[in-house]
């Protein structure tokens, strides 16, 4: 493998890199670095999360930057807040040496005022969320007219969240004579549709195989019954005693359950998820990032953007509505070179979502049992006498009480110290799970369809021949309810119409809401539905879809709009309650 300084990067930027540590560069680096500097042509490239995508756009575009003239000459977009703050970052450290060089971070939930005295000041790189740097486009304070780069960072993701027509009005704004850059860790349709739109004869480079899961990441499933979920969560961590990991979520109020159960239950673990401010989130991730944290719970979007290396496991407490995410998931785990496991716990009626995953990932669910009582006390108890063993002595310090020790010791012979030691160490834990039961295996009816009984499911007349998708119908829901705060739990999208969950608390609202509503010139009929109930045309199996509820991104949802996303007995002995931030 080459060396940065073999790539045409210039002294500033390999001696900025040196200092951070960065000595080699990763495959879609080694490809994307030379290309940019080297053409003008349009790219569009392939990595899997934690592959240095951010280096392999963002360098090229430093060495390049016109230090001389203070316009804005790039503008990166994000789907996330705490992406777009971690792009900025990035090139902040990358441009340390690269002197005259000013980078700005755009995005909702921080002040656009002092955004736009920034912009007045002069800035030669913007890294922005869509919506808010939509916003600024609009008051005229942010001009793309003589830019030289785009970069479509996490394009896929972008797409998910429903930011495409965010994505159409900053891409016309922009010259007909630029660069773009497309990057994604997945290529659905719709990023290749981006691609043919505004990008001309793009080269394409891919550093691994589309839309696979990352070859170092093994891929687990659990099959336990709806209430045996949140134990089989607990005995996952207490069998790995280094167990460090991202607790996946679908909804912002599954987020919030897990993680409270969790730290009411000792563990040291918080929630990450939208309705938490930049402070805040700042705050847990900050902790997690240094292990303060053993446990992050977190939905897929808050996630995004996340940075943190040597993830032991993923869990996916409850899998993905899209395939995509699981991909973007599990390649939290398993980053830079790094082995890593992706466990899913599922239900039976979950089973059906792991093959489709299967052939995104090209690999394999391997099943496995949800460990014992016996086994969790063996790991945990080795792994005291081990820390016992390496524990380091500092004599000056206890050699004064030994004599003392010794004394009140005397008549113990080493077994029983020992076996004594070990007592007070673990007998709550011992005690716990002594009479543990086995809780693998779903013993409920595969196909019962109940849904969940904070929601209520709706029948819309809307489907895929209406050209909708899960971000797409969000965007209908958010902008005929105009509501913020109404949490929005499964979506199907069928051929000809769809089905949609809302908290049931807004079951009226959303009736009254839909009548006399249209779309594309045809009255919209929205009706509440069962779980179980088969429409006219709907009797084959339904596959299940879903769109992103979550968006540091300064906006929420499609077109502007605000989304939301809807939702374990105890198995363990009672740890040190952990500080809640």
């Amino acid at each position: 493998m080459s060396l940065f300084t073999d790539l045409g990067l210039s002294q500033e930027i390999t001696r900025a890199l040196e200092d951070l540590g960065y000595e080699q560069p990763t495959p879609i680096q080694e490809k994307s670095i030379p290309q940019v500097l080297s053409s003008k042509a349009d790219l569009k490239a392939f990595a899997q999360t934690g592959t240095g995508k951010t280096a392999a756009f963002s360098l090229p575009i430093i060495q390049q930057i016109d230090l001389d003239n203070s316009s804005v000459q790039a503008i990166i977009l994000s789907p996330t807040r705490e992406l777009a703050i971690q792009i900025g970052k990035n090139i902040e450290e990358f441009s340390k040496y690269t002197k005259g060089l000013k980078v700005l971070t755009v995005y909702g939930g921080s002040s656009i005022d002092d955004q736009i005295k920034r912009l007045k000041r002069g800035v030669q790189i913007v890294v922005g969320t869509p919506g808010r740097t939509v916003d600024l486009i609009k008051r005229n304070q942010l001009k793309l007219k003589n830019i030289h780069w785009v970069v479509l960072d996490e394009a896929d993701e972008m797409l998910n969240m429903g930011f495409k027509e965010d994505l159409d009005q900053i891409l016309e704004v922009t010259p007909k004579e630029k660069q773009t850059l497309l990057f994604s860790a997945t290529f659905p349709k719709e990023v290749d549709a981006i691609a043919k739109n505004y990008m001309h004869k793009p080269v394409e480079i891919n550093a691994g195989k589309k839309n696979a899961g990352a070859d170092k990441v093994s891929h687990e499933y659990y099959l336990v019954s709806e209430r045996n979920r949140y134990p089989a969560l607990k005995r996952l961590a207490d069998v790995h005693p280094d167990f460090y990991s991202i607790v996946f979520c679908r909804t912002r109020r599954e987020t919030k359950d897990v993680a409270s159960k969790l730290i009411a239950d000792g563990y040291n673990a918080d929630a990450l998820h939208g309705d938490l401010s930049q402070a805040q989130r700042d705050i847990v991730m900050e902790k997690f990032r240094k292990r303060q944290l053993q446990i992050l719970v977190a939905t897929d979007v808050a996630a995004r953007g996340l940075d943190v290396d040597d993830l032991t496991h993923v869990i996916n407490y409850k899998l993905p509505d899209q395939t995509e995410n699981y991909t973007h998931r599990s390649g939290r785990t398993g980053r830079a070179g790094k082995k890593g496991i992706s466990i899913a716990i599922i239900s039976n009626k979950e089973k059906n979502k792991l093959k489709p995953i299967e052939n995104k990932i090209g690999k394999k669910f391997v099943a496995q049992q949800v460990p014992s009582g016996k086994e969790i006390c063996e790991k945990q108890l080795f792994k005291l006498i081990e820390k016992v063993k390496d524990v380091n002595v500092k004599d000056d310090q206890i050699n004064p009480y030994l004599e003392s020790i010794y004394s009140q010791l005397e008549g113990v012979s080493r077994e029983d110290l020992i076996q004594r030691f070990v007592s007070i160490e673990f007998n709550q834990f011992l005690s716990y799970y002594e009479d543990a039961n086995d809780i693998n295996g779903d013993d409920s009816k595969s196909r019962k369809t109940g849904g969940d009984e904070n929601f209520t499911r709706f029948y819309i007349n809307l489907g895929k021949m209406d050209k909708i998708n899960p971000a797409k119908l969000i965007g209908i829901i958010n902008e005929t309810l105009d509501k913020g705060d109404i949490e929005i739990g499964q979506i199907e999208i069928l051929k000809s119409f769809s089905f949609f969950e809302i908290d049931k608390n807004y079951e009226n609202q959303v009736i009254s809401s839909f009548q006399n509503e249209s779309f594309g010139g045809r009255s919209l009929i929205v009706e509440v539905t069962k779980q179980s109930k088969q429409r006219s045309g709907g009797g084959r199996k339904r596959k299940s879809f879903g769109g992103n509820r979550n968006d540091f991104g300064g906006r929420k949802g499609f077109s502007g709009k605000k989304s939301y996303s809807g939702g374990g007995g105890n198995d363990r002995p009672k740890r040190k309650k952990s500080k809640r931030y």
